[in-house]
């Protein structure tokens, strides 16, 4: 961008900016920006920064908890208070523009940047999790796009030595062309030993540390706040390059620094840069800061003030350092081998003032860019999209014969929204740090070790964007009912959320409708289930040429325990003999309609149909079964615990069968009344959990559901000292398959898939 060039509102549009918003600066400003000014307001004013669009939906929102020791937004992550003076923070963030243009380096530096959010709080992360989405895996650029974004976290995140323990993928045509890269960072610090982004003190110092700004990632805030289009592979430049060694580096000199208290306040440089970093921090302190660019470590020659203020070089953060500590700070920083150099320091004027080469090449009021303070905040307008008047019609389908029950659970198995993600996580380093209890694969959330502490936390990322595309606010609901299901099947007590709300343009006023309904939806289940939110992000504009994507709220669960011995598996089938029940609501009963296969994997991807009603799941109905189902495991009296979700009944009891050493299982279901086979066998009505006892147990099993009326058991089957999976429906046998049989389905199928990328 030519330094010299006169602004005008054309340059303004070009920027992302809108007529009225120039006026306003203007207005503010009493003047025409310089180059350099207009690019800090287009970046700050960006949808990515300044949630313009969705701050006022997202303060309905429960915000507020006995555990939470900062307000949801307050700073750069969530932060938990979980006994015995310790707290996890914990976020998640997309990625999902840079990774659908430059999938490696996008799908990377998202896991970067996330890290980056927790360890500026002063915490250590733990643990990585994330949450992808891509088009059909018959597409060769899906292909493309998921393998890069797979090498992309891997790489990243095995370089930096934290542990991927969890996360989910799921492939559908809504996301051709605009895949969803989700990641999400968790972290232990001490209660008395967090950092805060603030910048206050006037006369006290303002470093840059870790790597050199470089002209990579200049607009990434704005490149993330626009529809992508076939111009879209034009801006690589928008994409960062990470570095994860470096990173690690920047970490450990972050936690020293904070640890020898030379540091007053720290932010991450994401998104805009030292723009946003110096603006936010000055704001929240009610100060201001004075910045000479030239002071500015840089790997690229020439380089403009707007270059350098609009710059997302990875590894880099923005420091205040506590007056008289100066040479400390740069001997820890030159100890790790990184750079440290003062470029400015705090001011009482409210004003962040930049240097460049002798001139004052941007002066601006701190509070007037940022979210709270005179960032636009934007009522849009909505309406109900015209394809849910149709939608919820499921056309009559037959339903399977007894021969055919056998091969739709086959097809389920291979359904890469079921099948195996090994293929994924044999990539990640599940198991670096040695604080993995259960990773990827037999369970329904991670558990990670506190070290030092009998403690753990269980960990997931959850969301059927098939739900709220069918029924925004039912979808929304069940988002965070499932993520909660999942910690409590591993044996966590939900506590809290982060998420990652994933839409398309919000100028559309169906788009616009569908996320406030979402959010709504997300607001009823955490007050039921008393998950207040800690904070995430907000990405619109995803959609493509075709269309926008599913509407995708990812929740971030966070759970804790109180005893890390005390967890469970799906895999319990450990011994013959055991009993396989399914609990659920009290008034739950084995549903056989077809308004039960709405919105289900059977319905999408054996009948290639997406309609009917989001699943049947009442909130309080939920809130009882998990109360229960925790009851339970912390008496230590089941086995295993899998929550019913895709694919139904059938295909939990055989992921079970699948993750269980060989054991298989005679299940036998008797329905009071003649139900049809597909929606009884494979509807995802919710609220359900499959469990596994042992027959010694039964009575205390009873004694403790006593104390939870609201929940009843059914009897489903045995586990057997066989290979086998056996079940019966009112005495007709409709599946009688192998294990061996299965497997070669459920971890076939996606690596079949990609064998064409690289045959």
């Amino acid at each position: 961008m030519d330094p010299k060039r006169l602004v005008d509102e054309k340059i303004a549009l070009e920027h992302g900016l809108t007529e009225q918003e120039y006026r306003w600066i203007l207005e503010r400003m009493g003047r025409t920006p310089t180059i350099t000014e207009i690019g800090i307001y287009s970046v700050m004013w960006s949808e990515h920064c300044s949630y313009k669009n969705s701050i006022a939906v997202l303060k309905t929102l429960p915000r507020e908890g006995e555990a939470l020791l900062v307000g949801a937004g307050d700073e750069n992550a969530g932060l938990v208070d979980i006994g015995d003076g310790l707290a996890v923070a914990f976020k998640i963030e997309s990625h999902n523009h840079p990774s659908a243009v430059e999938p490696y380096q996008g799908a990377a530096t998202g896991v970067g940047g996330i890290h980056r959010d927790i360890f500026t709080m002063g915490a250590r992360p733990i643990c990585a999790l994330n949450s992808l989405r891509f088009g059909s895996l018959q597409q060769s650029r899906v292909r493309y796009l998921f393998d890069g974004v797979v090498r992309g976290i891997g790489d990243y995140g095995n370089s930096f030595g934290v542990p991927t323990v969890a996360g989910e993928v799921y492939f559908d045509p809504a996301y051709e062309g605009n895949p969803l890269v989700n990641a999400m960072s968790v972290g232990i610090v001490k209660t008395d030993a967090t950092a805060s982004a603030i910048a206050k003190g006037p006369g006290n110092k303002v470093f840059i540390v870790g790597s050199a700004t470089g002209r990579d990632g200049i607009h990434g805030a704005t490149f993330a706040s626009e529809e992508i289009t076939e111009e879209s592979e034009q801006k690589r430049p928008s994409v960062q390059v990470g570095d994860p060694f470096t990173e690690k580096l920047l970490l450990e000199a972050t936690l020293e620094a904070l640890a020898a208290d030379v540091v007053v306040g720290i932010q991450d440089m994401g998104a805009a840069g030292i723009t946003c970093s110096s603006c936010e921090m000055s704001a929240k302190g009610e100060s201001g800061m004075h910045l000479n660019l030239d002071h500015v470590p840089v790997r690229e020659p020439n380089m403009t003030a707007y270059e350098i203020m609009l710059s997302e070089s990875q590894e880099r953060m923005l420091l205040v350092c506590v007056p008289g500590k100066e040479e400390t700070l740069v001997q820890i920083f030159e100890k790790w081998d990184l750079h440290a150099v003062c470029i400015g320091e705090v001011t009482d004027t409210g004003r962040v003032q930049v240097h460049y080469r002798g001139e004052l090449v941007a002066d601006v009021e701190a509070d007037h860019l940022v979210l709270g303070g005179g960032a636009p905040i934007y009522h849009r307008e909505v309406r109900q999209p015209q394809y849910l008047h149709t939608s919820g019609n499921i056309p009559e389908l037959d339903d399977l014969k007894l021969g055919e029950v056998q091969s739709a659970l086959m097809h389920l198995l291979a359904s890469p929204n079921i099948a195996s993600k090994q293929w994924v996580y044999e990539q990640y380093d599940t198991m670096v740090r040695t604080g993995t209890v259960l990773g990827p694969g037999p369970s329904d959330a991670a558990v990670v070790r506190i070290k030092n502490s009998n403690k753990g936390l269980a960990v997931t990322t959850d969301c059927n964007g098939r739900y709220v595309y069918l029924n925004p606010r039912k979808g929304g609901q069940i988002a965070v009912a499932e993520a909660a299901r999942n910690v409590v099947c591993s044996g966590g007590t939900p506590v809290a959320i982060t998420n990652c709300l994933n839409f398309g343009n919000p100028y559309k006023p169906e788009v616009y409708w569908t996320f406030r309904e979402a959010v709504a939806g997300m607001s009823d289940a955490c007050r039921m289930l008393n998950t207040p939110v800690t904070g995430g992000n907000v990405s619109f504009y995803n959609e493509n040429p075709d269309g926008a994507v599913f509407p995708t709220p990812t929740i971030g669960m966070l759970g804790v325990m109180k005893d890390i011995e005390v967890h469970t598996t799906l895999a319990g089938f450990s011994a013959p003999g055991h009993l396989i029940y399914q609990l659920s609501p009290e008034n739950w009963s084995f549903r056989g309609e077809i308004e039960d296969l709405g919105g289900t994997e059977y319905l999408s991807h054996c009948c290639g149909l997406i309609c009917g009603d989001a699943p049947y799941m009442d909130l309080f109905e939920e809130h009882e079964v998990q109360r229960a189902t925790l009851a339970l495991i912390q008496k230590g009296v089941i086995q295993s615990a899998h929550d019913v979700s895709d694919g139904g009944l059938l295909v939990a009891i055989a992921e079970s069968v699948l993750f269980s050493d060989g054991l298989g299982a005679e299940i036998e279901i008797t329905p009071e009344t003649p139900l049809r086979r597909d929606a009884l066998l494979f509807g995802e009505s919710q609220s359900r959990i499959v469990l596994t006892l042992s027959q010694s147990d039964m009575e205390q099993v009873h004694t403790i559901l006593m104390d939870h009326p609201r929940v009843q058991l059914t009897f489903l089957g045995k586990v057997q000292n066989h290979s086998d999976l056996s079940v019966k429906v009112d005495g007709q046998q409709v599946v009688r398959t192998t294990i061996h049989e299965m497997k070669q389905e459920y971890f076939g199928s996606i690596p079949r898939s990609m064998e064409r990328t690289t045959s």
